[in-house]
C-alpha cells in the first residue's frame, strides 16, 4: 500500500484499487474489470465507485471499459490525457486499442514511476 494513503480513511479494498492504478504505465490501460481481476476481489462496478469518489489521487484515466471507451462523463478530458500519454487509440481516435495498450500487470515498470507495496 502506498505509504501516503491511510487505509482507515479510505478503506482497505480502495487502498488496494489505487495501488494498482499506480502501477499502470503511461501508454498503457486497464479496464475496471482487468483491476478487479489483478486484485482477485472486487467487481469493475466496484473498481469504478473507488476511481470516481478517489480517482484524483492517481491516474485514473489509464482505467478505462473493457473495449476502450472513456468515462461517458469525462471522456473528452479522459481522452486527452491518454493522447498525453501516447496510448495507442483506435482510428476515430474515441476509444484505446485495447489489443495494444492493455497492460496485464507483468513487465517492468519504468524507473521514474512508482511501485507501491500492497499488502493484505
Amino acid at each position: 500500500m502506498n505509504a501516503d494513503r491511510s487505509r482507515t480513511a479510505l478503506g482497505d479494498f480502495a487502498c488496494h484499487v489505487l495501488d494498482v492504478v499506480d502501477l499502470i504505465p503511461a501508454g498503457r490501460v486497464m479496464s475496471y474489470r482487468d483491476v478487479a481481476d489483478y486484485l482477485g476481489r472486487g467487481s469493475a462496478r466496484a473498481v469504478g465507485s473507488v476511481l470516481a469518489r478517489n480517482g484524483a489521487e492517481v491516474c485514473w484515466h489509464r482505467v478505462v471499459m473493457a473495449d476502450g471507451r472513456p468515462a461517458p462523463h469525462k471522456d473528452a478530458e479522459q481522452l486527452r490525457r491518454l493522447r498525453g500519454d501516447r496510448t495507442p487509440l483506435t482510428g476515430d481516435g474515441r476509444r484505446v486499442d485495447m489489443a495494444r495498450a492493455r497492460w496485464d500487470g507483468a513487465g517492468p515498470v519504468r524507473p521514474t514511476e512508482r511501485r507501491p507495496r500492497m499488502r493484505g
